[in-house]
C-alpha cells in the first residue's frame, strides 16, 4: 500500500515535455499510487506500459468539467504542469490568461474541497524580473514576458490564497530543461532536427546565459517534493542546474559530445521579446531535500535524439556529470 498522502494523485499536462516525465517517475517508482491524467486529447499509447495511470478527456478551460473530474477522484495530491504560451505568438495574450491564471485558480478552488490535497503547482524561473546573479525564491517576481507574467500571476495568487485558506500549497519553478519527450520548435529537438537533415541551424547569438537541466532530473525532483509531504515553511523551490553558462556554450558543448554535424549559424535569429539575458537558478533550498541534479545534459538531448530521430548518428556521452 502506498501511503496515504500518495494514494492517488491527479496530474495535468501529462502531454508536455515536464508532465511527461513526471508521470513516467512517478508511475515507475510508486506502482501502487493510482495515477489520473486529465487530458484535452488523451494518448493512451503514451503512458500504456504503466498499469496504475488512468486517463480521462478534460479541458481544463471548462471549470465545471475540470472540478467534477477532480472531486470524482478525490486525490490526495495534484501536479499542476498544464501550461501554455512560452512561444508567445503561440496562443492570444487572453487566452493564456484563462488557461495559465484561470484554469490554475479554478483546479485550486476545486482541491480545496478535499481534505488534505496537496496542491503542487509547476511555475517556471521566468517569473523572476532580470538579475546579474542566480535567481532566489525569495527575489521579486516581476516579469513583461507574457508567459511568465502568466505564471507570476498565478503563482501569487495560488500562494495567497494558500495562505488566507490555510491550504497545503507547493510552488515549483523550473527552469530550462529538456529530455525525452521534448518537441515542436524548443531548442534542442530543431537542433536534431536540422542536425537530421543536413542543414544549418539558425539561432540567436546565444549570449544569454541559461540554467539547462535534464528534465528527469527536474521530474525527480518534483516527485521528491511529492514524496516528502509537508514541508513547514518551505513552499517555493526553483528547479535547475544551478550552472551559469551561456546558450551558445551549452549548443556547443551538446554538438561536441554527441557528435552532431550541424553548422550553427549564430546571430542569425533575434532575440525572443522580452527574453531576460541571464536567467540562473539558486538552487539551494531544493538542495536541501536531499535532491541533486545529476545528468549530464548532453545524456538528455542524446535520449531525445535515439527516441524522436533514431535516424540520425549520434555518440553516446557520459549519463552522469
Amino acid at each position: 500500500m502506498p501511503q496515504p498522502h500518495l494514494e492517488r494523485v491527479l496530474v495535468t499536462g501529462a502531454s508536455g515535455t515536464l508532465g511527461y516525465n513526471i508521470v513516467r517517475h512517478l508511475g515507475l517508482t510508486h506502482p501502487a499510487t493510482a495515477i489520473r491524467l486529465l487530458m484535452r486529447r488523451p494518448d493512451s499509447a503514451l503512458f500504456a506500459d504503466l498499469a496504475n495511470v488512468g486517463l480521462e478527456q478534460v479541458d481544463i478551460a471548462d471549470t465545471p468539467r475540470l472540478t467534477k473530474a477532480v472531486l470524482d477522484f478525490q486525490p490526495n495530491a495534484i501536479i499542476h504542469c498544464a501550461a501554455s504560451g512560452v512561444r508567445p505568438s503561440k496562443i492570444g495574450w487572453f487566452d493564456l490568461i484563462r488557461l495559465n491564471v484561470t484554469a490554475s485558480v479554478a483546479l485550486f478552488e476545486a482541491s480545496c474541497e478535499i481534505e488534505h490535497c496537496h496542491f503542487i503547482h509547476m511555475s517556471t524561473g521566468l517569473v523572476y524580473g532580470e538579475q546579474s546573479r542566480p535567481c532566489r525564491e525569495g527575489d521579486p517576481i516581476d516579469t513583461l514576458h507574457p508567459y511568465g507574467a502568466s505564471k507570476a500571476a498565478a503563482d501569487c495568487l495560488l500562494r495567497a490564497g494558500a495562505e488566507r485558506l490555510k491550504r497545503h500549497l507547493t510552488v515549483l519553478r523550473p527552469f530550462s530543461f529538456t529530455g525525452l519527450h521534448d518537441g515542436g520548435d524548443r531548442l534542442f529537438p530543431s537542433l536534431l532536427r536540422s542536425a537530421l537533415k543536413g542543414e544549418p541551424f539558425s539561432m540567436s547569438a546565444g549570449t544569454q546565459i541559461r540554467d539547462f537541466c535534464a528534465v528527469q532530473d527536474v521530474a525527480e525532483a518534483v516527485c521528491l517534493v511529492l514524496e516528502e509531504g509537508t514541508l513547514p515553511g518551505r513552499d517555493v523551490f526553483n528547479l535547475g542546474s544551478g550552472q551559469s553558462i551561456s546558450l551558445r556554450g551549452i549548443v556547443g558543448s551538446v554538438c561536441r559530445q554527441l557528435g552532431l554535424e550541424v553548422e550553427l549559424r549564430l546571430g542569425e535569429m533575434p532575440f525572443h521579446p522580452y527574453e531576460p539575458m541571464n536567467l540562473v537558478a539558486d538552487i539551494h533550498l531544493v538542495r536541501s531535500l536531499g535532491w541533486q541534479p545529476r545528468t549530464n545534459l548532453a545524456y538528455a538531448v542524446w535520449q531525445l535524439a535515439r527516441s524522436q530521430f533514431p535516424e540520425l548518428q549520434v555518440t553516446e556521452p557520459e549519463q552522469y556529470r
